[in-house]
């Protein structure tokens, strides 16, 4: 399972010219389901992304996390963070999870960061979307979680 993170001072998501999801000061969690992904490295993704202390402190030092901060969520799914590109010029998605099982971790990741996390907005899985963001730093940080 693979993440971009963007911390962000505010994003959003449209889809045909209307917001479906937006925050304020948070991140930005693009994420990918791969092939043999299962729900306990989506529980782990989500922890790691929970605790991450990649927010300023009064000092200046990254050293406080988006729960820290109050900060908000907006989890957008992309299959494309499963491209390879190393053989010829047209990326493979091959490692991307199918759609049903990428839905479904999708879904079950939202659901786990609702339960965990008090703002959390989404963009809409398989959506063609448009993805508005603010980088704050700028931040950007790759996640990968393995078995």
């Amino acid at each position: 399972m693979k993440a971009v993170l963007q911390r962000v001072a505010n994003a959003r998501v449209d889809i045909s010219g209307r917001t479906v999801g937006a925050i304020d000061a948070g991140l930005l969690v693009l994420r990918c389901a791969e092939r043999g992904a299962v729900d306990a490295l989506a529980d782990r993704m989500l922890a790691k992304i929970l605790k991450l202390r990649i927010f300023a402190d009064e000092a200046g030092k990254m050293n406080r996390s988006v729960q820290d901060i109050g900060g908000g969520l907006l989890v957008v799914s992309q299959f494309t963070l499963a491209a390879d590109a190393s053989a010829g010029n047209r990326p493979s998605f091959t490692q991307a999870a199918p759609p049903d099982e990428g839905r479904r971790l999708y879904d079950y990741f939202v659901a786990q960061a609702r339960a965990a996390h008090s703002v959390v907005a989404t963009g809409e899985f398989g959506a063609d979307m448009q993805v508005h963001l603010l980088n704050d730093g700028p931040v950007t940080i790759p996640l990968q979680m393995t078995t």
